[in-house]
């Protein structure tokens, strides 16, 4: 089978597709693959360090109000488009899948034209543009939220999760705890910003930090790079707790999470994928900065299951945040009830659900 897979701007839109061709490999050895991005993206270089065979065009995303630039991005659309379909045309593939970002309408669309079955995976609670005027096109959309499905034709509209469930999926918990200087046998809490790091979490943390000193429980902290320096060095000047870990990043997130009891973290959705995959409890306080306020959708649905607490960034400060802390993880019936709803969530099979849909509409060619 040959795919062609588009997707980036962000890696929750790159490292699903990616998650999803090594599923397809593990599942037919022989399978092929071209990754159509742009030159100037994350994808170029995330993907070209996996060997994946890479080809470019040039496209930028709409403005949501009206501008002269929109002239310029239809342009550009246009010429995408075209050279989409050469791409296309010399690689033959069986289907086309859109992982999501503006990169995705120019290839999508060629695709629909050229008459080859096409899926778009919408990762989101609530779509983004580019994916709405996609599903007019496509013969599939896979989404990761029920919550989204109104907003797709009924007749498309599938429910697979996010490939980047299945990542995390049976990972040793205990070998992340270790790498990460955490002790085996201690409760464990993870607290990540996403791969920048937020300073509102960063800052809730470091007001209450002697008092997370004095817990039974240990804590990894997770500033992000652009704010280690100066969070290690207001944490030094409070006493450094021999309880919290503080690192700038952790290469090896999955074996992490899997060690963890509880996470504290934003809403993406990545990041709801792997916790549910997982079936771990959290508490969610979602960028009020990203498109249409996306991520606290994606909490409400996890929230209004019992699997998640929601803290809007607004209500965000050192001394809720560890009372909300404190209240699950000193609760095992708490603790518990939360991992069950979380679980239940959960995709861990996403990538083989995603796998199969894109082999049914291959069937159609």
């Amino acid at each position: 089978m040959k795919v062609a897979v588009s997707g980036g701007g962000t890696g929750g839109h790159i490292y699903p597709a990616l998650a999803l061709i090594k599923e397809m490999k593990k599942m037919n050895p022989e399978a092929e693959f071209l990754y159509i991005g742009t030159a100037n993206g994350l994808e170029k270089n995330i993907v070209e360090r996996e060997n994946i065979p890479f080809k470019s065009i040039e496209i930028t995303g709409f403005k949501r109000k009206i501008s002269l630039d929109n002239v310029k991005t239809v342009m550009r659309f246009l010429k995408g488009v075209k050279t989409s379909k050469h791409y296309l045309k010399e690689f033959k593939p069986d289907a086309v899948i859109g992982t999501g970002g503006y990169v995705c309408g120019p290839v999508v669309y060629a695709a629909a034209k050229l008459g080859i079955p096409t899926v778009i995976h919408e990762q989101n609670s609530l779509p983004g543009l580019t994916n709405k005027f996609l599903s007019r096109y496509t013969d599939k959309v896979a989404i990761c939220f029920e919550e989204a499905r109104k907003y797709f034709p009924a007749d498309k509209a599938v429910m697979t999760g996010n490939p980047r469930a299945s990542e995390v999926a049976g990972v040793n918990g205990e070998k992340g705890k270790l790498s990460a200087g955490l002790k085996p046998g201690v409760k464990s809490v993870l607290v990540f910003g996403g791969s920048r790091g937020a300073r509102p979490i960063n800052k809730a943390i470091l007001e209450v930090l002697p008092q997370l000193g004095e817990k039974d429980y240990q804590l990894l902290y997770v500033t992000g790079e652009v704010h280690y320096k100066q969070v290690a060095e207001e944490a030094k000047a409070t006493g450094s707790p021999s309880n919290v870990i503080i690192k700038p990043f952790i290469h090896n997130m999955p074996e992490v999470l899997a060690g963890t009891d509880l996470i504290v973290g934003r809403a993406g959705a990545t990041s709801i994928a792997e916790i549910t995959a997982l079936g771990l409890p959290s508490i969610l306080i979602p960028s009020p900065y990203v498109t249409a306020n996306h991520q606290e959708v994606n909490a409400r649905s996890l929230s209004d299951k019992g699997a998640a607490v929601l803290m809007l960034e607004k209500d965000l400060n050192g001394p809720a945040l560890l009372k909300e802390i404190d209240r699950i993880m000193t609760d095992e019936a708490e603790l518990m009830k939360m991992r069950n709803a979380s679980a239940k969530i959960g995709m861990p099979d996403a990538a083989a659900r995603l796998a199969e849909v894109l082999g049914e509409v291959s069937t159609k060619k």
